[in-house]
């Protein structure tokens, strides 16, 4: 039988996340895992901020400014995702850094992020100077693509200070201070609407001065995030001021853990764009209804990164003190929490989608009863895609605080690439009707396409979940 202690002599947790009962028994604490989760989550929010004023200063410029930004934002997303997740896996060595009690290490990690970027530097001017040579395929009318290309070069040039960013505010995640990482954030934000005037309309930079906005408002991030790193209190814990030197070794370590992790984000977004480019190609009821349900889901995104971020922070913290067996259950509590929220977020959705879809479509439009109807039927299979990409992210996160990338990546570029599209292409069109000849095509319409995005993140979600029950993380050593 359990005996309580007296409260006195109550245990105290040293693991992160851990609550001890009275008894001494450990449970992992709901409540800071939520505390946690909310910078988290704000910090995803304000970069979906970011992206709106880049469109809205754009959107004044022209349409075809509008139009050429949309062209781009997918490939511009996906290749900053491919070559910046060198900095995306500075969190994860900062974590297990930290957990270890090895703060030089933890101080080292975060300047080894910001050289890594600087490594990976080149390919994005190389890109940049090559913006037709990547856009020719996409079949852009010349006068879109010309304005396209003046984004994307000084886009692209600039692209290095963002990665280092991430590093830099990955070691302030790591360390579990979400906190200074949403204050950078912020500052970014702001700024880059102030740099936007300036540059776009005061000094007549037209589309590029947006580029040249966001580039200036992160280097502003960065100085002061590198401020806040090197300040007094942060060295006499971290030793940041001594650390700067780079190391080969480590970054390329850095790059051959961080590259993995920008494929897997760069080969699930290119994915989507297709499926989405497919719904708007089968006219203009599917392309409608499937981009409102696109914009109602993603409400529910920022506070489920939020969530899976805390697990990789806690993830991470947990295997540097050496406690698999916690961090094991840490990751599982970090599954049920984030499928919760996401699978209630979709019901709720789901039931309000008859009230919601109307507001987003005009009483005088002829097509506005049929992106309604579709548009709820729609919500349903998005409603059950909520579930399982809570799933999702929460095992790709606890698996990126294991250092456990290269297997997943591998995974979703097979999945997205060989089923996904595949699938949306062959289930959205009628026969003759779609781009690929040789596939079978069923002709479902938008229906089928949400189909092929439901069977491909229940199979993707899965996988994920089976290599973290695997205990596969458990044999990486990370240096």
């Amino acid at each position: 039988m359990d005996t309580a202690l007296p409260p006195s002599t109550a245990p105290t947790s040293s693991l992160p996340a851990q609550r001890l009962d009275a008894s001494g028994r450990a449970h992992v604490d709901v409540r800071a895992i939520v505390a946690l989760a909310i910078p988290f989550a704000a910090n995803s929010a304000i970069q979906a901020i970011l992206n709106l004023t880049d469109t809205w200063f754009i959107g004044r410029i022209s349409t075809s400014a509008l139009a050429a930004i949309a062209s781009i934002h997918w490939p511009v997303i996906a290749c900053i995702a491919l070559f910046g997740g060198v900095g995306l896996a500075g969190q994860t060595l900062v974590a297990q850094a930290f957990g270890g009690r090895r703060l030089k290490r933890a101080s080292q990690a975060g300047w080894i992020s910001m050289w890594a970027a600087l490594a990976v530097a080149p390919l994005f001017w190389f890109i940049a100077m090559n913006g037709n040579a990547v856009l020719d395929p996409f079949g852009l009318a010349p006068d879109v693509q010309a304005l396209a290309v003046q984004f994307w070069q000084p886009r692209m040039i600039g692209a290095p200070l963002g990665v280092a960013l991430w590093g830099i505010v990955g070691f302030f995640n790591g360390i579990g201070r979400p906190k200074i990482s949403f204050m950078v954030e912020a500052l970014v934000c702001v700024s880059n609407a102030l740099f936007a005037q300036l540059f776009i309309f005061e000094l007549g930079w037209g589309i590029a001065g947006g580029a040249w906005a966001t580039n200036c408002a992160q280097a502003l991030g960065l100085l002061v995030a590198l401020g806040i790193f090197v300040s007094p209190k942060m060295h006499r814990m971290f030793h940041s001021r001594l650390m700067w030197r780079p190391r080969l070794q480590k970054i390329v370590g850095q790059c051959k853990l961080g590259l993995p992790m920008g494929l897997l984000i760069a080969a699930d977004v290119l994915g989507f764009a297709m499926f989405q480019l497919m719904q708007v190609h089968l006219g203009t009821v599917g392309g409608a209804a499937t981009q409102v349900v696109m914009m109602l889901t993603s409400i529910s995104f920022g506070p489920a990164i939020g969530i899976a971020m805390a697990g990789t922070t806690l993830v991470g913290q947990s295997i540097g003190m050496g406690n698999r067996d916690w961090a094991r259950r840490i990751g599982n509590s970090i599954i049920v929490i984030c499928m919760t929220y996401m699978g209630t977020v979709g019901l709720l959705l789901g039931l309000t989608a008859p009230w919601l879809i109307p507001t987003f479509v005009a009483d005088n439009d002829p097509q506005a009863l049929a992106v309604i109807q579709l548009g709820t039927t729609l919500m349903w299979v998005a409603a059950a895609y909520q579930l399982f990409d809570g799933l999702n992210f929460a095992s790709s996160f606890s698996l990126r605080g294991a250092g456990d990338a290269t297997v997943p990546a591998i995974c979703v570029l097979v999945l997205s690439w060989l089923v996904f599209v595949p699938l949306a292409h062959s289930l959205s069109f009628k026969p003759g009707g779609g781009w690929v000849e040789g596939l079978p095509q069923f002709g479902l319409g938008a229906l089928g396409g949400w189909l092929a995005a439901l069977t491909y993140i229940i199979l993707i979600s899965v996988v994920l979940l089976l290599r973290w029950r695997s205990g596969a993380w458990e044999k990486i050593r990370l240096r």
